[in-house]
């Protein structure tokens, strides 16, 4: 399942990573790619150990936390720190598949993928995220502070940039959930829930849809 969940960062948040963005020194992005991956990568990157890197980073999962609809999806045990990527003119990232096991500033099985777009898609040409899966052949170029969640398992790649300059936070889950289909059952009853509780917050349906989806959780739950 491939899903779009707009404004996740407030005004305020999203003018404050820009605004880092425009002053801070970044590097190749290959040094974090997998041996095949690296191959493919032709991006810029803020270097992982920094200070800033890292209050940036806090500052993202802060508000993927707090994300009800994120959540929800994901399912998260736990989130790998977002990695802050640049293309410039030339710059793409071929077809690939994310690694199974990130390593690093966490050490976690990649279960969902995610990338939060930093640039408005008129201030860059090109750069379109394209994710194939069973799903089809999506196509995403959001507006800055939203973001895509797709499977880790999905094939995917960053169409060349022609002009401009492309910014993005890109971060994997891993899920309380591994299967992408039984957290899509998940998702789409907890939505019903969400639903049937604004439309008829006395509904004698809810309470036992609600035991319904814990009951599938403590199923499905890796803990």
């Amino acid at each position: 399942m491939l899903l779009v969940i707009d404004k996740v960062l407030t005004a305020q948040e999203l003018a404050h990573i820009r605004g880092k963005l425009a002053t801070a020194r970044f590097g190749d992005g290959r040094v974090t790619a997998g041996e095949l991956a690296s191959q493919a990568k032709h991006n810029l990157q803020l270097p992982e150990g920094e200070a800033e890197t890292r209050a940036l980073a806090r500052l993202v999962i802060e508000a993927l936390q707090r994300n009800p609809l994120f959540v929800s999806a994901a399912l998260p045990r736990t989130v790998y720190p977002p990695l802050f990527n640049r293309y410039l003119p030339g710059m793409d990232f071929g077809v690939h598949v994310d690694n199974a096991i990130r390593m690093g500033a966490a050490t976690l099985r990649t279960d969902v993928s995610g990338t939060l777009f930093l640039s408005e898609p008129e201030e860059y040409e090109g750069g379109a995220l394209i994710v194939e899966d069973t799903f089809g052949t999506q196509r995403v170029k959001l507006r800055a502070g939203d973001l895509g969640l797709y499977p880790s398992t999905s094939l995917h790649r960053v169409e060349p940039v022609t002009a401009g300059e492309r910014n993005a936070a890109v971060f994997w889950v891993q899920s309380l959930v591994r299967d992408d289909g039984r957290r899509s059952l998940l998702l789409q009853l907890d939505g019903t829930v969400r639903s049937l509780r604004q439309r008829a917050p006395d509904s004698p349906e809810i309470a036992p849809l609600v035991a319904c989806y814990h009951n599938l959780l403590r199923l499905w739950a890796e803990l």
